[in-house]
This record gives structure tokens, sequence and C-alpha cells, in this order.
């Protein structure tokens, strides 16, 4: 029997390559609570905008920055695991993946507020507590 010319046989074995190496993956559950869900957006924008408020309702009574990055900073946590406790008695769904996401909000606003504050004192040069500069 005569072999089939050079040509078909590399079709032949670029087609059995796509069918192979092509086939999709199996199919696999959506992930229940997604790292980038619409949820973890609600919880960044929560305890970064507590964060922001915790710092600037103590800026109102201290001029301590260490003090004001604490109290921005136990307003926004406080809350997100307050929310977290909430949703683990039965009224939500707890999930560490929120917290985190808790975490990082609370960590970027209080940072944000703090640039604003050291930021707007550096550029007109009022005068703080004495651990200000």
């Amino acid at each position: 029997m005569a072999r089939p010319p050079r040509a078909l046989r590399r079709t032949g074995a670029a087609l059995v390559a796509v069918v192979a190496l092509g086939h999709p993956p199996p199919l696999r559950a959506a992930d229940a609570d997604p790292w980038f869900g619409h949820d973890k957006v609600l919880h960044f924008e929560a305890t970064a905008s507590l964060a922001i408020v915790g710092y600037a309702g103590a800026a109102m009574v201290t001029t301590d920055r260490p003090t004001r990055v604490g109290a921005g900073a136990a307003l926004a946590l406080g809350a997100g695991i307050g929310k977290e406790l909430w949703d683990l008695n039965g009224r939500g769904d707890a999930s560490w993946r929120d917290l985190t996401w808790d975490l990082i909000g609370a960590t970027t606003g209080v940072l944000l507020a703090a640039a604003i504050d050291w930021s707007i004192h550096r550029i007109f040069d009022w005068p703080v507590g004495p651990r200000s500069r």
C-alpha cells in the first residue's frame, strides 16, 4: 500500500494536535465567594471611608498623628469585624475574604487620610503637635 503524500500526513498530524490540545478543560463550579466580587468592593469602600472619618474625627480632639491613625483604623476594623461577626451569627455569609478586603480598605483609608493631613500641614506650615515632623 502506498504511503499518503507528505502534506496530507502533516495536515492530519496538525488536525490531531488541534483536537487534542484545543479541548477545553473540564468546567468547574463558579467560586461562591470570588476575591474580586462586587461585595468586596463594598467592603473596601466602607472601611476606607470609615478610616478617613475616624482619622478626621480624631484630628478634632488631638494633634498626635499616631492617635489619629489608631482611631481611624479602630473605627474601620471594628466595623468590618462587627459585620463579619453579624454574618457569622447566621444573618449573612461570613468570609475571610471579606475581612481581608476590610483590612485593605482600612489601611488605604488611614494612609490616605494621613497623607492628606501631612500634605496640608506641610504646604501651609501649620503648627501641630510635637510628633508632627
